[in-house]
C-alpha cells in the first residue's frame, strides 16, 4: 500500500521525498509521534496498515510493536437527527504490561483508552477489564447532511502478538423519547449515555434510571452535548450534575441550564460499592496486584418526564399560604363571637369596680331568693354561666388547708395600687421580697395538699418580670442562631450548584421542584406554617394578656385573685420557638444533610422544653426554674446530640456515659419535683437517703407523703429508664431523633397526668380547650403517618437514602414529607392553644380552692 511504500522508501533513503495524499498526513503524524519512525527509529522496521472498516462487522487481529492497523469508518450525520456510534473491543490474550492502544479520532474529539482498562478503587486497589466499549461523542453539524470520517488506531509496545476483536456499531434510541423507558446494560468498563432534547413548551424534565439491582454501585450524570464525554468512574465527576444510585436515582433538569436544548444522560457503574454502602474488600497482598473484579454489570432503565409547569408552582403556593390564612380568619370569627358574649355578660353583671358603693351594696344585698347572704364569700360566682364577676376571701392560701400558716390580710386597694405600679422599679434580685418567704416557705411547700395560692404568694411585678426573660432570651438565642445557619446553608446550596455534586444533599428528589439557585423549594414552602401559626399564637397571647392587664387595672376581682396565675412570658417564648422552628427547617431542607439535622431539632426540643415548663408553671408560678437555668438546661441537650450525632453511631463507651447522666438526671429531677426544691444536694445526701428510707419505709411501713406526685415520678422513671436501656442496648444511629423521642415522651406523660389530676380534683375542661384537644390529637396521629414514611434517611449513604425516595401526592407539588409539615405545624399551635385554655374553667375560682399536682 502507498503508506507502506513511503515507510519502506523513506528507512532506505531518510532524505528522500515521500508525496502522500492529503487525507494521510494525519497517519504520518501518528507513525513520528508514537511509533518512533524517522530519525528516531533508525533500525527498526515498522509497518502501518489502514482499513476500510464497516459497521457492524467483527474484526479480528492481531497487533505487535512492530505493525500498527488503523480503521477508517465513514457516515453520514444530519443535523435533524442525532445517531450514536459504539466501539466494543475484547482481548483475547492476557498483556497486562503491554496493553493494547486503541486511539479514536473524530472530526472535533479525540478518544484513547487501552485493554486491558485498569480501573482504580479504593486504597490503590486495581481491576483489570479485558471487554471495553465505548460510546463515540457525536460533534454537531451545521449543514442539512454531512459526511464524517473517524479513524480507529490499534497499536501495542508489545514485542509479542496480542489477539483482539473490534466492533463498531450504531447504537439505537440514542436520542430518548419523553415518557418512554429504555433498557439497556452497564459496566464499568462499559458505560452508557444518551441525548435527550428538550421537546416544545417543556422547560423542566426529571430524568429518573432505575434498576432491580442493589449493586453494583453506579453513577447517573447529566452532561452538556460537548466533546469529550466524561463516562469513567475516575472521571464521571468532572462536569455536569451527578448521583450515586443503588436502585433509584432521579435528577430535575432545566432548559435554561442547557444553551443547547439538550443534554446527555450518562450512566457509570462504579469499580467498588463502598460509595454505595457496600461492603468493604479486603486490602490487595501487595500494590501491584490485579484484583478480579467478576461479574458487575447491571440492567437498569431511564425514561424522562416533563416537571411540572409555573402553574403548578402557584398553586402550591396559594394552597400553602390559604390553608394557614383560614386559622387567621377562624380566630378571627372567635375573637369576634367572644368579644360579643362578654359585653353582653358585661350588660347583665356589672363589675364592681365601676359601679358605686351603693350599687354594689344593692347588688349585694340579696341573692336569687330575696333572702340576705351571711357573707358577700358566700359566692364565687354571681352568673350561673360564668360570669366574670366573683369573689373570694382575700386571705393567705395556707388557711385553706389543714394547717392555718401564715394568715394574713390584704385588702383590694393595695392589690390594686402595687398593680398599678411601675415594672421598672423591679429588679431581678427582689424574686424573694415577702418577708416572710425565707421563714414559712419550708413549711408552706411541704404541706400534704397544697393549693395554687400556696405557691403563688410572689408580687406579680417580680414573676411577670421574670417570665419575660425567657421571651427575650429565645430571641436574643434566634438571632445568634439562625444567622450563621442561613450563612451555612447558602454555601452548602452553592457548592451543590458549582460542583453538581447531589450526594451533597439528601433530598426526595423524586420530587424537588428547583425555584432559582434552591433545589428543593416544595420542601421549604412548607414550612411557612410553623412561621405562620407562631405568629398567629403570639398575637392571640397578646389579645390575652392586653384583657388580663386592663382587668387588673380596674381591680377585676376574678384578675387578681381567682385562677390560674396570668403570666404570659412563655407562652411568647414557645411562639417564638415555633416560628423558629419553622426558619430553621427551611434551612436544614436548602440542603438536608448528616451535618446539618441538628438545625431542624434544636428549637424542637426548645418546645418540648417550654410546654413542660409551662405545664409545671400552672400551679407552681413561684418555684418554676428561672429563664437561665431552663436554657443551659436546653443548651447541654443541644450539646449531647450533636455529640451523639458525630460520636454516638456504634460508640458503646458515648452510650454507656449518656446513659448514666440520663438517668442521674432523671433521678434529680424526680426529687427536685417531689420535694418542690425543699432539699439540698450535698456530701450528706445520702446519708439522709437511707435515713428517710429506714424510718419511712423500714420502721414505720409508712407510704409516700405525696402519693400523686410519687405516682407521676414513679411513671416517668419507668419511661426514662426503659429509654435509657433501649439506647444502650439498641444504640440507634439518629442520636438526634432519639433524644427528641425522650423529651416528647416526657411531654406526654406528664401532659396526660396533668389532664388526669385535673379531672380527679373536680375541675372542668370548657368546650373550647376539649375542641382543641380532640383536634390536636387527631392531627398528631396523621402527621406521624406521614413522618414516618421515611422519603429520606441521613444515617444512610446518598445512594441508599434515594431508595425510599417517592413522587408527590399533593398537588403534583408536595410529598409525605411536605404533608408532615403542614400537619405538625397545625398539631404544635392546636397544643399551644390547649396550654393556653385548658384551664380556663378555673377562672372564677378561687386559688385557695385549686389543688397543686
Amino acid at each position: 500500500m502507498l503508506l507502506r511504500s513511503c515507510w519502506k522508501s523513506r528507512h532506505k533513503n531518510s532524505s528522500g521525498p515521500c508525496w502522500i495524499q492529503p487525507g494521510l498526513a494525519a497517519l504520518l503524524w501518528l507513525c513520528v509521534t508514537q511509533l518512533g519512525c524517522g530519525s528516531g527509529a533508525v533500525g527498526e522496521t515498522k509497518s502501518v496498515v489502514q482499513k476500510d472498516a464497516e459497521f457492524d462487522v467483527t474484526y479480528n487481529d492481531t497487533v505487535t510493536s512492530e505493525n500498527q492497523t488503523i480503521y477508517a469508518f465513514n457516515h453520514t450525520v444530519s443535523r435533524n437527527r442525532t445517531e450514536g456510534v459504539r466501539v466494543s473491543v475484547d482481548v483475547l490474550s492476557q498483556g497486562f504490561e503491554s496493553p493494547i492502544l486503541f486511539v479514536v479520532r473524530q472530526k472535533q474529539a479525540v478518544l484513547s483508552f487501552q485493554v486491558p482498562l485498569i480501573l482504580r478503587g479504593l486504597y490503590q486497589r486495581k481491576y483489570p477489564y479485558n471487554h471495553v466499549g465505548r460510546t463515540l461523542c457525536q460533534p454537531p453539524t451545521r449543514a442539512l447532511s454531512e459526511t464524517q470520517y473517524f479513524f480507529v488506531d490499534v497499536s501495542t509496545l508489545s514485542s509479542q502478538g496480542t489477539n483482539y476483536q473490534l466492533r463498531v456499531s450504531r447504537v439505537e434510541s440514542f436520542t430518548l423519547q419523553t415518557d418512554k423507558k429504555f433498557s439497556f446494560t452497564a459496566s464499568p468498563s462499559q458505560p452508557q449515555y444518551f441525548k435527550y432534547v428538550f421537546p416544545d413548551g417543556v422547560d423542566t424534565v426529571i430524568v429518573k434510571v432505575n434498576s432491580d439491582m442493589n449493586f453494583p454501585c453506579s453513577v447517573m450524570s447529566i452532561q452538556d452535548i460537548q466533546c469529550p464525554v466524561y463516562d469513567l468512574d475516575n472521571n464521571v465527576a468532572f462536569i455536569g450534575m451527578y448521583q450515586t444510585m443503588t436502585k433509584k436515582g432521579a435528577i430535575t433538569v432545566q432548559r435554561k441550564d442547557f444553551p443547547s436544548n439538550s443534554f446527555y444522560v450518562v450512566v457509570v457503574v462504579k469499580t467498588e460499592d463502598e460509595a454505595c454502602g457496600g461492603p468493604l474488600r479486603f486490602y490487595p497482598l501487595r500494590p501491584d496486584e490485579l484484583i478480579d473484579a467478576g461479574n458487575r454489570s447491571k440492567i437498569l432503565d431511564v425514561v424522562v418526564t416533563p416537571a411540572i409547569n409555573s402553574k403548578v408552582y402557584v398553586m402550591g403556593m396559594l394552597f400553602c399560604l390559604g390553608i394557614f390564612f383560614s386559622f387567621y380568619l377562624l380566630t378571627f370569627l372567635v375573637a369576634c363571637l367572644d368579644n360579643k358574649r362578654v359585653n353582653k355578660k358585661r350588660e347583665l353583671f356589672p363589675n364592681p369596680a365601676d359601679m358605686s358603693p351603693a350599687e354594689t351594696a344593692s347588688l349585694l344585698g340579696k341573692n336569687g331568693d330575696g333572702k340576705t347572704p351571711a357573707s358577700p364569700y358566700e359566692y364565687g360566682s354571681f352568673a350561673d354561666n360564668g360570669s366574670t364577676l366573683s369573689s373570694e376571701a382575700i386571705t393567705d392560701s395556707a388557711t385553706s388547708t389543714d394547717n392555718n400558716y401564715g394568715y394574713m390580710e390584704r385588702s383590694l386597694d393595695s392589690v390594686g395600687r402595687s398593680r398599678q405600679e411601675s415594672l421598672s422599679s423591679v429588679e431581678e434580685d427582689d424574686y424573694d421580697t415577702l418577708d416572710d418567704i425565707n421563714s414559712d416557705k419550708n413549711i408552706v411547700r411541704t404541706k400534704k395538699f397544697l393549693c395554687v395560692s400556696d405557691l403563688a404568694r410572689k408580687d406579680k411585678r417580680v414573676l411577670s418580670k421574670k417570665y419575660q426573660i425567657y421571651f427575650w432570651n429565645i430571641s436574643t438565642i434566634a438571632v445568634f442562631y439562625a444567622l450563621p445557619v442561613i450563612q451555612l446553608v447558602i454555601t452548602y446550596q452553592t457548592v451543590v450548584n458549582v460542583t453538581g455534586n447531589q450526594d451533597i444533599c439528601y433530598y426526595n428528589f423524586l420530587c424537588a421542584h428547583p425555584l432559582g439557585a434552591l433545589s428543593a423549594f416544595n420542601n421549604i414552602l412548607s414550612n411557612l406554617g410553623y412561621v405562620m401559626l407562631g405568629l398567629l399564637f403570639l398575637l392571640i397571647v397578646l389579645k390575652r394578656d392586653i384583657v388580663h392587664n386592663r382587668a387588673m387595672v380596674r381591680n377585676d376581682l376574678n384578675a387578681l385573685e381567682c385562677g390560674i396565675p396570668k403570666h404570659f412570658g412563655l407562652f411568647y417564648a414557645m411562639g417564638t420557638a415555633l416560628m423558629m422552628e419553622g426558619l430553621l427547617s427551611a434551612c436544614y431542607h436548602v440542603c438536608p444533610n448528616y451535618t446539618n439535622f441538628q438545625f431542624d431539632t434544636s428549637f424542637m426540643y426548645m418546645i418540648a422544653g417550654l410546654c413542660m415548663l409551662k405545664l409545671y408553671q400552672k400551679r407552681h408560678p413561684d418555684i418554676n426554674a428561672s429563664a437561665y437555668t431552663a436554657y443551659a438546661c436546653l443548651a447541654a441537650v443541644i450539646f449531647f446530640s450533636v455529640l451523639g450525632v458525630v460520636f454516638g453511631k456504634g460508640n458503646t463507651v458515648f452510650w454507656i456515659i449518656f446513659s448514666v447522666i440520663h438517668i442521674l438526671a432523671t433521678l434529680l429531677l424526680s426529687t427536685q419535683l417531689y420535694y418542690m426544691g425543699r432539699w439540698r444536694l450535698d456530701s450528706g445526701v445520702l446519708r439522709r437517703m437511707v435515713y428517710i428510707i429506714y424510718t419511712d419505709s423500714i420502721r414505720q411501713c409508712s407510704g409516700p407523703m405525696y402519693i400523686d406526685r410519687m405516682v407521676l415520678l414513679v411513671m416517668g422513671n419507668i419511661v426514662n429508664w426503659s429509654l435509657a436501656a433501649y439506647g444502650l442496648i439498641e444504640r440507634p444511629n439518629d442520636f438526634a431523633s432519639y433524644l427528641l423521642a425522650i423529651a416528647i415522651c416526657n411531654l406526654l406523660l406528664y401532659f396526660a397526668f396533668y389532664i388526669i389530676m385535673k379531672l380527679r380534683s373536680g375541675e372542668r375542661i370548657k368546650c373550647l380547650a376539649l375542641v382543641c384537644i380532640l383536634f390536636t390529637a387527631v392531627v398528631w396521629g396523621f402527621a406521624l403517618y406521614f413522618f414516618f414514611q421515611g422519603l429520606s434517611t441521613w444515617q444512610k449513604t446518598p445512594a441508599e437514602s434515594r431508595e425510599h425516595n417517592r413522587d408527590c401526592i399533593l398537588l403534583l407539588f408536595f410529598d409525605d414529607h411536605d404533608i408532615w409539615h403542614f400537619l405538625s405545624s397545625i398539631a404544635m399551635f392546636g397544643s399551644f392553644l390547649v396550654l393556653l385554655t385548658m384551664d380556663d374553667d378555673l377562672d372564677t375560682v378561687q386559688r385557695d380552692k385549686i389543688y397543686v399536682f
